[in-house]
């Protein structure tokens, strides 16, 4: 039997982009050192250990975003447990925003997401914190 996809990737980040908040790289830039908000970086360790992260940003695997939100899921992380505003990133704005959208559904405000992750950030030469082993 063939599989009928009847909502794309590109629909479902439509969908996304339609109900969270994106900011641009550059509102970013002025949030990221601020104690108010909270830069998730939602990448693969493989992709964090090739090209480096947002200094300070919290590494958060996408497929365990909605274990470490939960306050009932035995692997939540205190760290969104917070009164900040959270800011999702990931390579180019897809998975930031499926993620932002599902933080969101669960409660967790505010958030919002960065139009061209990290690929837009390094573009527009913002800082880059090196992976440390």
């Amino acid at each position: 039997m063939v599989q009928t996809i009847t909502k794309g990737i590109k629909a479902l980040v439509a969908e996304a982009n339609d109900k969270v908040k994106t900011i641009s790289v550059e509102e970013a830039s002025s949030l990221y050192n601020k104690n108010t908000h909270v830069f998730i970086d939602l990448r693969d360790i493989r992709e964090i250990q090739r090209s480096g992260k947002i200094p300070g940003a919290f590494s958060c695997p996408r497929g365990m975003l909605e274990f470490w939100i939960d306050p009932d899921s035995p692997y939540h992380k205190e760290i969104f447990n917070q009164k900040k505003s959270y800011v999702f990133y990931c390579a180019s704005g897809w998975r930031s925003a499926l993620s932002a959208q599902t933080a969101q559904v669960m409660g967790l405000s505010p958030v919002c997401h960065m139009d061209g992750g990290f690929t837009a950030w390094g573009k527009a030469d913002q800082p880059i914190e090196e992976y440390e082993k």
